[in-house]
């Protein structure tokens, strides 16, 4: 979902260079060892963030690892960053660029973890290529993904989990774990899952939450 421009948040994102990389040059090599105290703590990236809620939730509970927001709407990235301000989360940076730039932005091997959560599913056939779970994006994710890291995916949406299913399978990805209603599982499984916004208002209104978790083969 598209949020309204707010110059509040503008200003923010404007304010605080330290905290949000805006828009940077996919061509120059993004130092993330000055962004973070200690880089050489797990590294979770989550892409499309939206208003944070799922990541910043994560970043409180995990002081002893680094997060990264991926966002591309300024104004989600300032909602963030509010967010980020007023709870001191000093392990969370905000990346507000385009994923398709994402292998560009950080270095091989080097996430833990991935979030893909409520992706836009782009539904209809020719805008394809655009779905986060596209074969083009896998092979990114593979590149940052240390050996053994999982690509952890959530979405209400029945045609795009299918889809990914199908699109991670061909690729040759093998599965964790597969819910095709997240929050009528296992009280185990449920304790460890952090709710993002649209989450919590969809399952309220009774749908399904489908979850999958997903590792690279290694070569």
């Amino acid at each position: 979902m598209r949020l309204r421009k707010k110059p509040w948040a503008v200003d923010l994102v404007q304010a605080h260079p330290e905290s949000v990389l805006d828009r940077p040059d996919p061509s120059k090599q993004i130092d993330w060892s000055q962004r973070f105290s200690d880089f050489s703590r797990p590294l979770a990236i989550e892409i499309g963030s939206g208003k944070g809620r799922f990541i910043a939730s994560l970043a409180e509970q995990h002081p002893e690892m680094n997060f990264v927001a991926v966002e591309l709407q300024i104004t989600a990235a300032g909602i963030i960053l509010r967010s980020k301000l007023e709870k001191n989360l000093t392990n969370l940076q905000i990346l507000c660029a385009d994923a398709v730039n994402l292998d560009a932005f950080f270095p091989p091997h080097q996430a833990e973890v991935l979030y893909l959560n409520f992706s836009d599913p782009w539904p209809k056939t020719r805008h394809e290529k655009r779905r986060l779970t596209y074969q083009t994006f896998l092979e990114k994710y593979q590149t940052i993904l240390t050996s053994g890291g999982v690509v952890e995916f959530k979405t209400d949406n029945a045609g795009l989990f299918a889809y990914s299913l199908q699109s991670m399978n061909n690729y040759g990805v093998y599965f964790d774990f597969v819910s095709v209603d997240l929050h009528h599982e296992a009280a185990k499984v449920l304790a460890a899952n952090v709710e993002t916004e649209y989450e919590h208002k969809f399952a309220v209104q009774g749908n399904p939450i489908y979850a999958l978790h997903a590792r690279f083969r290694v070569k």
